[in-house]
């Protein structure tokens, strides 16, 4: 009678409940479940840090729909990797971690990196459990994967101790249990889905938010038929974005802030009134308004703002209800109210308002300046993925999406160090399309040896680095007689030499007009590539009419 070892089993029942991506680091006691799921198919990337690991794992499971894996060693290894256990949890992406753990038969005994882990594991996920038996494995991964899965997605852990991997049971003695489905699609309440259309009609200056939320659900199409029917002008979220294209004539993202500000009824359509939304409160909304909400989850409706028209359940399914309501109704929002024109009006004058720093050639160059040339340059099926303050909220703006799931960020929890983990996720998982990476600074530094990673499983990532040299904005000399201030980071580093460094291709520009030429060759390149562009220490956003965080 054949046996199995507990490596085998966990690698054979991820790669049955449709995990296709594990990033980790090896040591002990995990190595053997690595060997494993490549064994078994599971496309596995050695990582140089387990936050990066932890962040590609999560990247992973929101593009492709089922949990990405992240595996780390005991202890330290666990402890890092709950950076990425936490931001997963929070921007609501399945991941799974798997801890290798001391052996069973030495807890309490002080053991190599012996941690509480499943304790610590727990606060920043909605399923972590010790699996403690070899048998048993099956059905923890299959939990595992159903709750990173079903409702609101999130992340899960399961801790592996030594004697657990390294344990043998006899195959027919192996639990077995089904491939989890994919998650059943709830519907709305009829009369709310009427209630909803009723308190859109009723609006003088309607908006719909769009959140990543729709994005998960696959709810492209459907989000599209609902605003082309109804002409509402809409708002993407960060993450939101693509799920319309940024350049459809109905976007307000151009007039954002007037648009949330001035909004009677707005429809929050897979996303949450939390800090990004700015909580859905006065000065950034008004103090009255009107709210339809649609999430997955009920616990969320009605989060600091009261929910006139809630609509709980899936969103692909409950948009669909909607359209097929509008099918009996002759309502649409006209294209000549004051509406309309005061939104166009507005995006009117933000354009001016940023157009001469785009035209600005002066060296160093400026974020609007350098973001030209990078927009001109990505193709619309590329993955691009922001860090970095500056860098990321201008390219926001100035970087759009056409289609969904190709915009990656800090999203929820505002994490600076996820760039490199998302740009390889993005390149395992989308191999036919460009990845591009648009860095500050200072974000580069949280995960800049995983440009190692991607010179070595020879990922085509093309990383930009818009350098201020600070966090922030940074200066145009250290000073001589004073510490130099805590925000400042080394004057024009060359990122560039990094990637050199590893095999890759690297470039420094100094010159916006060298800018266009280097990212074509940057593109014409047959693996990683980084260009450093050098900005202005003082080059920053656009004034802006409310400070951050304001409410």
């Amino acid at each position: 009678m054949a046996k199995v070892t507990g490596a085998m089993l966990m690698a054979r029942s991820l790669k049955q409940q449709g995990v296709e991506f594990m990033y980790g680091i090896v040591g002990f006691p995990v190595q053997p479940i690595a060997a494993a799921a490549q064994e078994v198919g599971i496309k596995y990337i050695g990582m140089r840090n387990e936050q990066s690991a932890s962040y590609a794992a999560q990247a992973a499971g929101y593009l492709t729909g089922r949990p990405g894996a992240c595996l780390t060693v005991s202890g330290p290894g666990v402890v890092h990797g709950l950076a990425g256990l936490a931001n997963a949890q929070q921007n609501c992406w399945p991941m799974i971690l798997i801890g290798g753990a001391a052996p069973t038969y030495q807890n309490g005994m002080g053991s190599f990196q012996e941690e509480n882990q499943v304790q610590i594991a727990s606060p920043f996920c909605k399923f972590a459990h010790a699996v403690e038996h070899v048998e048993r494995i099956p059905f923890y991964v299959e939990k595992a994967v159903r709750q990173s899965i079903y409702g609101r997605p999130g992340a899960t852990y399961l801790d592996m101790p030594d004697d657990i991997i390294q344990g043998e049971v006899e195959e027919d003695d192996v639990q077995t249990f089904a491939t989890v489905p994919e998650p059943p699609r709830m519907a709305a309440v009829a009369e709310n889905v009427t209630a909803a259309l009723d308190a859109m009609e009723s609006a003088e200056r309607p908006l719909v938010i769009v959140g990543k939320g729709m994005a998960w659900s696959r709810a492209e199409n459907e989000v599209r038929a609902f605003i082309e029917r109804t002409q509402l002008p809409f708002l993407a979220s960060p993450m939101g974005k693509g799920v319309l294209d940024d350049n459809h004539p109905l976007s307000v993202g151009a007039a954002r802030s007037h648009a949330l500000k001035e909004a009677d009824v707005i429809f929050v359509m897979g996303a949450r009134l939390n800090w990004i939304m700015h909580y859905g409160l006065p000065p950034r909304f008004k103090k009255d308004v009107r709210v339809v909400q649609l999430d997955i989850s009920p616990e969320a409706i009605g989060d600091n703002v009261p929910t006139e028209v809630a609509l709980v359940g899936d969103g692909k399914t409950i948009v669909g209800q909607l359209n097929t309501e509008l099918e009996n109704r002759q309502w649409f929002y006209p294209a000549d109210t004051d509406w309309k024109a005061a939104i166009a009006e507005k995006a009117a004058g933000n354009a001016a308002a940023i157009q001469p720093m785009i035209d600005d050639n002066s060296t160093p160059t400026n974020y609007y300046r350098a973001l030209k040339d990078i927009s001109a340059w990505a193709t619309e099926d590329a993955v691009i993925i922001g860090e970095g303050a500056n860098t990321m909220d201008i390219g926001r703006t100035q970087l759009p999406n056409a289609s969904p799931r190709l915009r990656l960020d800090a999203g929820t929890y505002g994490t600076m160090g996820i760039g490199m983990g998302f740009a390889i996720a993005a390149a395992t998982v989308h191999p036919e399309r460009p990845i591009i990476s648009v860095s500050g600074d200072s974000a580069i530094g949280f995960s800049g040896m995983e440009i190692e990673t991607a010179c070595r499983h020879k990922l085509p990532i093309k990383i930009v680095v818009l350098n201020n040299g600070g966090i922030g904005q940074g200066i145009a000399e250290f000073p001589t007689d004073a510490q130099i201030p805590p925000g400042i980071l080394t004057i024009g580093a060359r990122y560039d030499l990094m990637m050199e460094a590893f095999g890759g291709k690297g470039f420094l520009v100094n010159d916006p007009a060298d800018l266009a030429g280097v990212l074509e060759e940057a593109k014409a390149f047959d693996g990683p590539t980084l260009v450093n562009v050098i900005l202005h220490p003082q080059a920053g956003r656009k004034p802006q009419q409310f400070g951050w965080l304001t409410t």
